[in-house]
């Protein structure tokens, strides 16, 4: 059953009507327009200062960036959201148009369907629901919100930083809304991520007739040596907060459709996900020696170091938030796959915490209404613990 009587309602300042009016604005990476307009018209009436900003060119951009403040008493702290409007292409076979929000009956309780109903606009929608809640004299509350993070990450987030760089509107610490619960809302928080690395390897040869090897130079044997050599590769057991890094090859290529011409080339990729024990940089020397002791090159492309936010006080009031809305000690986890908290990091302590992720990426992506209601009460508890006002019960 669908129920679209109050989807783009402006009086309902409730996270669900939040999250159908940003689905609502479509905004496959990268995205601009619309969706930051809607996202402007929910944060200008909490009475945050909102900069918006377009940035870069085909064919990583143009992307759009906003960064928005409200500013509480002198010397007060500083909590940023953050998160990103724009959402991974929906793909064929929904349900329903996958950017007209729908609410369908479900055994546990309604869901809301749409592209980015958890990845990631239904926790911005949480955040803003939040930011509704709290008073503007607890302390600073800011957004950071990109159009670029399902993409390569080229002009969103590490803009943004620049911008509060120069403005000099730090956060003391900053609150990402991925989606990192795993089974049940509020069972996971992500205080790190393992870092990432890909990197293209080639060997060039020289072309000839399979009958007469002695004038060609096949490159495949040397390549085969390369991966033999990567692939028994052991970069380390692991640490107290990280799980061991691999390698893994994700890509071999030669092209070749004669079955009696020796090639000219052989290429191949590997990808790397590494805890903090490496750097982008040191795994791309030890690959590249290796490429060129067999006779090869590589280009390394390194999309984010590892971070590591260590338990303390951030972690404490976000378990403490959780536990008191969902009954649930999270789990705090480094484990998955990259996002742009390991840019964030260099501002400030950033922690990840949002929905449960079964469905992001997927057809007919959903968020259950009760979860989306929830992490909004959670992040207002955030909210006001980090800013070092005391919790007065959630509003009616």
């Amino acid at each position: 059953m669908t129920d679209t009587s109050h989807a783009l309602s402006a009086a309902d300042h409730s996270a669900l009507a939040y999250a159908q009016r940003l689905i609502a604005a479509e905004s496959v990476t990268p995205a601009t327009g619309e969706v930051f307009s809607v996202m402007e018209a929910l944060l200008q009436p909490l009475g945050f200062e909102i900069i918006r900003f377009i940035k870069g060119e085909a064919p990583d951009g143009p992307v759009e960036n906003l960064f928005a403040i409200r500013r509480g008493p002198a010397g007060s702290r500083h909590l940023a959201f953050a998160g990103h409007l724009d959402v991974v292409p929906p793909g064929p076979a929904w349900s329903s148009d996958p950017f007209i929000p729908a609410i369908r009956s479900a055994p546990g309780g309604d869901l809301l369907y749409g592209r980015g109903a958890v990845d990631m606009k239904g926790a911005i929608a949480a955040m803003v629901a939040a930011a509704g809640q709290v008073p503007a004299d607890a302390g600073t509350l800011s957004f950071i919100i990109t159009g670029d993070e399902e993409g390569p990450a080229t002009y969103g987030t590490k803009a943004i930083i620049d911008l509060i760089r120069q403005r000099g509107d730090v956060p003391d610490l900053c609150l990402v809304g991925e989606p990192t619960s795993v089974n049940r809302m509020g069972d996971m928080m992500k205080i790190g991520r393992r870092g990432s690395v890909n990197i293209w390897l080639e060997v060039a040869g020289t072309q000839g007739h399979v009958a007469y090897p002695h004038l060609a130079d096949n490159p495949i044997p040397p390549m085969v040596r390369i991966l033999a050599e990567l692939d028994a590769l052991e970069l380390d057991e692991g640490t107290d907060w990280f799980q061991p890094s691999n390698l893994e090859i994700t890509d071999l290529e030669v092209g070749n459709p004669a079955h009696n011409v020796i090639p000219e080339t052989a290429k191949a990729r590997v990808s790397i996900r590494f805890n903090d024990r490496h750097s982008g940089a040191s795994l791309s020397e030890m690959v590249t020696a290796i490429a060129v002791k067999h006779g090869g090159t590589a280009l390394p492309v390194i999309s984010g170091e590892p971070f590591l936010t260590p338990p303390g006080e951030f972690s404490v009031m976000i378990a403490a938030a959780v536990k008191a809305e969902t009954g649930i000690e999270p789990e705090a986890s480094t484990t998955g796959g990259t996002s742009d908290a390991r840019f964030l990091r260099a501002l400030c302590p950033v922690i990840e915490f949002g929905l449960v992720n079964a469905t992001m990426h997927k057809r007919d992506e959903a968020v259950a209404i009760a979860d989306l209601d929830a992490l909004g009460r959670i992040y207002r508890r955030i909210a006001l613990a980090a800013l070092g006002r005391e919790f007065q019960g959630n509003p009616e």
